[in-house]
């Protein structure tokens, strides 16, 4: 670029001054021809007066008759007009007067003789104007005027013809120009090209240094993303796992020392009867407040790890679920199921994406109705849970919120997608469609969601 721009430029420059120039000469040659023209036009029309005078002057003297002094007396008046003509044309062209001053000197002394004759003539002097017709005085002046004119009509075809050279020189200027500029031109394109292949290269190897780091970065991406949804797959399955001890701790100790306090109370009331009504009625209280406790232990061991899916099944867990579900929220819940055969990591998966979708309902949807729906298509399962509340922009979820990335987390570990649609005051549509089959990257375990881990008290 540091060659072919400056090249190019110069270039450009050179055929500019060359066209410039050969302009200015052109013009002037052109000039110098126009004036060369004129010139001898004028010439030749002085020629032409005087040749019209001297035969009008002719034929007057040899008649009588006052029509022939007519073109010579237009004839004489022009002459003047002539000559005026060409110093004129002399003068703005910068050239010498001597040989028009010399015509002129001849020309007043033809038409001082033609003069003569014609007074002589109108005298009634027969034998001075015959005398002086007859003398060689007029020749003389006409072959003088003839001369002097061939001797300018030369001068002004050589003008034209040194014109002519110039114009020829100016075109061959040109030429030559043209051909060099234009040489130069193809090098400087040369080089541009040069230049362009060069950096065409460099472009390719760019990109291929561009795609080579997109595509490595690409598999550590990719890497990193399997890696993340292992680390979260495995986390999902510890959180389940410990769920499961938790609510078989919670089950077997705290079960067994609720119902261990709870015949204790039995017994006590037993052996005190009717003899202590207020401490039968402690007793009373305290039983009711162990049956509570009771209840609130069987619910969180559910919320943990929902025995009613180990023992009973996804579709009577599922009723269970959405039954309990209707009664704490106070909301219409229509189910709709068909008989499924799912490998127990993925009844767990349904399970709790229906939990997470009744909690966000009961949260943020102020529904009235809940639709719960799951299809078996035979290669393929779909549940879908729909609502009539308020509904939302799932664009505008925050990076906060979690829930609808654990559910999509859960479906997506199992081989399955998640579609999330909602508008607002429109409701939202939860679908996921899963394969009836487990996954070849099953990494939750059959012993994870074993019927073992609780049992309802």
């Amino acid at each position: 670029m540091a060659i072919s721009l400056p090249l190019a430029l110069a270039a450009a420059l050179l055929l500019i001054g060359i066209n410039e120039l050969g302009y200015e000469r052109s013009a002037s040659a052109v000039k110098g021809i126009a004036a060369a023209h004129d010139t001898r036009n004028a010439l030749n029309k002085l020629l032409q007066q005087m040749l019209d005078a001297e035969t009008g002057l002719r034929g007057y003297l040899l008649t009588g008759d006052e029509r022939y002094l007519e073109p010579y007396n237009t004839a004489v008046n022009e002459v003047n007009q002539t000559l005026d003509g060409l110093r004129t044309f002399y003068l703005s062209d910068g050239g010498n007067l001597v040989p028009v001053t010399m015509l002129s000197r001849h020309v007043s002394r033809k038409l001082a003789e033609m003069d003569l004759s014609l007074k002589l003539r109108k005298q009634g002097n027969e034998e001075a104007w015959r005398f002086v017709m007859r003398t060689d005085v007029g020749k003389e002046h006409m072959d003088a005027i003839r001369d002097q004119s061939a001797t300018l009509i030369r001068e002004s075809s050589a003008q034209v013809r040194a014109s002519e050279q110039q114009i020829m020189h100016s075109l061959q200027v040109s030429r030559l120009g043209i051909a060099i500029t234009a040489a130069i031109g193809l090098i400087a394109f040369y080089l541009y090209l040069q230049q362009s292949n060069a950096l065409k290269l460099a472009v390719l190897r760019e990109q291929l240094v561009l795609e080579r780091e997109r595509d490595r970065l690409e598999d550590l991406v990719r890497d990193r993303t399997a890696s993340l949804a292992k680390l979260a797959t495995y986390l999902q399955q510890v959180r389940e796992n410990e769920r499961a001890h938790l609510a078989r701790e919670l089950h077997d100790e705290l079960g067994a020392l609720l119902t261990a306090a709870k015949l204790d109370v039995a017994r006590i009331k037993s052996r005190l009867g009717d003899n202590a009504p207020e401490a039968t009625q402690r007793l009373q209280h305290l039983t009711e407040t162990l049956n509570s406790g009771i209840a609130l232990k069987r619910r969180i061991v559910e919320d943990l790890r929902p025995s009613s899916l180990s023992n009973l099944g996804l579709l009577p867990a599922l009723e269970i679920l959405t039954r309990e579900f209707a009664q704490r929220a106070d909301l219409e819940i229509n189910t709709e199921f068909d008989e499924v055969d799912l490998p127990a990591a993925t009844q767990l998966t349904l399970y709790r994406m229906v939990q997470e979708a009744l909690t966000n309902i009961s949260k943020y949807a102020q529904a009235q109705q809940v639709n719960v729906l799951l299809q078996n298509m035979g290669s393929h399962v779909v549940l879908q849970v729909n609502d009539d509340g308020n509904g939302f922009n799932p664009q505008e979820v925050g990076a906060s919120s979690h829930g609808l990335d654990g559910m999509r987390h859960r479906v997506e570990a199992e081989g399955g997608r998640l579609h999330v649609d909602s508008a607002l005051g429109q409701g939202t549509r939860i679908t996921a469609t899963l394969p009836s089959l487990p996954p070849v990257h099953q990494t939750i375990t059959e012993a994870a969601v074993s019927p073992a881990a609780a049992s309802q008290t």
